[in-house]
């Protein structure tokens, strides 16, 4: 482990789970949210307790991506992390900046395993810091590295299932109420910007100059 470990430096990248984590549950805490996200369109969207399920699959789809390029492909986990840790840590300034929340919850309409599932969801994650959505943010840029990824070439129904999968958990956050169309559209466009920087500039040069080596 120690030698992989030292031809593996840039395993180090997911050690900024310590501060994205710290970050937002400090703002979980306390942040007061003053800006209330809410359109419309949220009040045609139903409450729909089966995606839950989707939502939860997003917490293995994000395990497994970064898991499965850390020790298959370099460059795809070095591009995962790029674009998927700069779109947290906007989403965690914009959130410390520009506090924000949801009032669309209301009492759960039915008593049976998923709703039950729901209410603790809604316990652990309180309607709070949701515009933009990392939820989202995050699935799009797992599908974005995936469907570039070399791994996949020639394996374009893995593309397609991943691509199904990240819709499925953006459209639970709205039929959960976890969150409103506006926080949903902006994470999904925050992600599609970042892939093209991803993708389009030599953000390795700039990690190197600024003493990260390490992790390329």
């Amino acid at each position: 482990m120690k030698t992989w470990f030292k031809t593996h430096t840039y395993c180090l990248s997911l050690l900024y789970f310590v501060f994205y984590l710290s970050a937002f549950f400090l703002l979980e805490q306390f942040s007061v949210p003053k800006y209330t996200i809410h359109c419309i369109v949220d009040d045609w969207i139903p409450f729909c307790e089966i995606f839950i399920i989707p939502y939860f699959i997003w917490f293995i789809l994000l395990i497994g991506a970064l898991g499965y390029y850390l020790f298959k492909q370099k460059e795809d986990f070095q591009n995962l992390c790029f674009l998927m840790f700069i779109g947290m840590t906007i989403c965690i300034v914009i959130y410390a900046i520009f506090p924000n929340g949801l009032s669309l919850r209301s009492d759960l309409p039915r008593d049976n395993i998923f709703c039950k599932w729901v209410s603790l969801l809604y316990l652990i994650d309180t309607p709070t810091n949701v515009c933009p959505s990392i939820h989202v943010s995050s699935t799009i840029a797992i599908y974005e590295v995936t469907k570039r990824s070399v791994c996949f070439k020639e394996r374009k129904g893995i593309v397609l299932s991943v691509g199904l999968l990240a819709w499925l958990i953006c459209l639970s956050t709205l039929f959960l109420k976890q969150h409103s169309i506006i926080d949903v559209v902006l994470g999904y466009v925050l992600s599609k910007i970042l892939a093209k920087i991803t993708y389009e500039t030599n953000w390795r040069r700039f990690i190197a100059q600024v003493g990260l080596k390490k992790l390329l």
